[in-house]
């Protein structure tokens, strides 16, 4: 049971974190606060940065944080309604202005190669936001051409030759295969299943942080917890991957759980230990303080995988 108090206090916070917790911590649905995020708070903030033409920041990538395709990951993360049609006009815009010769999403259409990063996250939002199947076609194929021998992807292998997997683009990838299929795709479904269960292992072969050669932490940045993530990997996004994903609990968690729990503070919440640097739209919390983000997507992990 978690804690009255701290749920009073997250639902003191924006009404896309009200409509979370209920979800996620009290299992009630709540369609009018689902509604009311495009009209307040953050998510009206958002949409109201979007320009004419239908993009955020000067197009599809730049700046980064604040373009359009970072815009629509943090609105699909707020959970804003998926049938807006604001929204539903920038996805198509992307479909029909950055689709590249090798069938990725690409910021720069005449690149040999499109990023599996980028692609990965393309597909998590433009699946939550009912993008047409056909539109998505080449993007799966993309994707699926890019899975490496270990289970995993890594967005530089098809531009310099890399090898070894990245829990960066792994987990860009899964988040976005998980979307894909929750909301009814069936193109190439079972291939994508495989994949992603194959780059699972691969995160859990590495304990979420360390090397599966020598056990050392890979990047200690992997163990802040940031808010948005953007690109970036860390134990609290992966964990939150597996929960949403319904992924059974595997003793391979342990760690990462053991780092996260240790991470809250005396008053029950986590923080916001870290930004990533960059142009942003706003702050929707500030480093260092008790972080509403962090200690909802932490309590849902732990309702799901005990400590």
């Amino acid at each position: 049971m978690v804690n009255e108090n701290l749920i009073k206090w997250l639902l003191e916070g924006d009404v896309s974190i009200q409509y979370q917790v209920h979800r996620d911590l009290l299992n009630t649905e709540r369609p009018d606060l689902k509604e009311r995020i495009s009209k307040e708070g953050w998510g009206a903030r958002f949409l109201s940065l979007r320009k004419a033409d239908g993009h955020w920041g000067v197009g599809f990538y730049q700046p980064k944080w604040t373009s359009t395709h970072y815009t629509l990951l943090d609105l699909k993360n707020q959970c804003i309604a998926n049938d807006h049609p604001d929204i539903l006009f920038s996805v198509n815009k992307i479909v029909h202005e950055c689709k590249a010769k090798d069938g990725g999403i690409n910021p720069h259409r005449g690149l040999a190669q499109s990023d599996v990063c980028i692609n990965g996250m393309f597909l998590n939002y433009a699946s939550y936001f009912m993008a047409g199947e056909k539109d998505l076609q080449s993007v799966v194929d993309f994707i699926l051409s890019q899975q490496l021998s270990d289970g995993g992807f890594n967005c530089m292998s098809n531009r310099k030759g890399a090898t070894h997997s990245s829990l960066h683009s792994t987990l860009s990838i899964i988040e976005g295969i998980s979307e894909y299929s929750q909301r009814g795709y069936k193109y190439r479904l079972s291939e994508l299943v495989l994949a992603e269960e194959q780059s699972r292992q691969f995160i859990l072969e590495h304990k979420l942080f360390k090397s599966h050669r020598t056990g050392k932490i890979i990047d200690n940045k992997m163990l802040m917890l940031s808010y948005p993530s953007r690109w970036r990997y860390d134990i609290l996004r992966a964990l939150d991957y597996f929960r949403s994903s319904k992924t059974p609990y595997d003793k391979r968690m342990d760690d990462a759980l053991e780092v996260l729990m240790k991470k809250r503070r005396p008053d029950l919440t986590w923080p916001l230990q870290a930004k990533h640097a960059g142009q942003i739209h706003f702050d929707m919390e500030e480093v260092g303080k008790a972080s509403r983000w962090n200690t909802l997507r932490a309590l849902r992990v732990f309702g799901v995988y005990k400590v």
